[in-house]
């Protein structure tokens, strides 16, 4: 029986699970693209992200900040008749706002990578979670990384929108101990492209 942290226990969560999330990223697209996805989540279920993810790739040019931050009023109007997004307004209006300041943050630090990592000291935190129960819904890293953000101007960065990018992109690997990826991230194991363990 393959041991899954307590939120990916239904299938159409595994490919998630087992290929992407705690794995740490350094790939400035990907930050941007899990920021516009936690973005959107606010409010809703990241099982309704992921299957909205492919609506969001098609109308927001693969999560390349450079393009998105280039989006005219007019095509976020057609972009909020989608139905393969969340059609809403804030949401979808933040995504090209943020764009805009990722680019500047990219300048200033050389990439979004960099800037990020060096909210944990550029090294993964590694917790020891054996309930989801203990699992926090933010810490101080969190905490420094929203303030951060909010005064570069960034929408959608809480605290909690950010732990949650930092659990996605590896910052902090918040898999149950006995999660099969637990030791799979803390080694570097990429399954990335690879079909879930049944």
């Amino acid at each position: 029986m393959m041991v899954r942290c307590a939120w990916a226990q239904r299938e159409s969560m595994w490919a998630y699970h087992d290929n992407e999330w705690g794995f740490p990223v350094h790939d400035d697209r990907k930050h941007f693209e899990f920021m516009v996805l936690e973005g959107a989540q606010a409010g809703l279920s990241w099982s309704t992200i992921l299957g909205k993810r492919e609506g969001y790739r098609k109308n927001f040019a693969a999560f390349d900040p450079a393009m998105v931050a280039k989006l005219s009023p007019a095509r976020v109007a057609t972009i909020l008749l989608d139905p393969g997004i969340v059609r809403n307004r804030l949401k979808v209006e933040s995504c090209v706002k943020n764009a805009k300041l990722f680019l500047g943050v990219r300048r200033e630090h050389g990439s979004f990578d960099r800037y990020i990592w060096a909210f944990v000291g550029g090294t993964p935190i590694v917790n020891t979670w054996k309930t989801s129960a203990q699992i926090p819904p933010r810490s101080k890293e969190s905490d420094a990384l929203s303030k951060d953000l909010i005064v570069r101007g960034f929408k959608f960065c809480g605290t909690t929108i950010m732990y949650a990018h930092m659990q996605a992109c590896g910052l902090i690997n918040d898999h149950l101990v006995a999660c099969f990826r637990y030791k799979e991230c803390l080694t570097g194991t990429r399954r990335t492209g690879s079909r879930p363990r049944a």
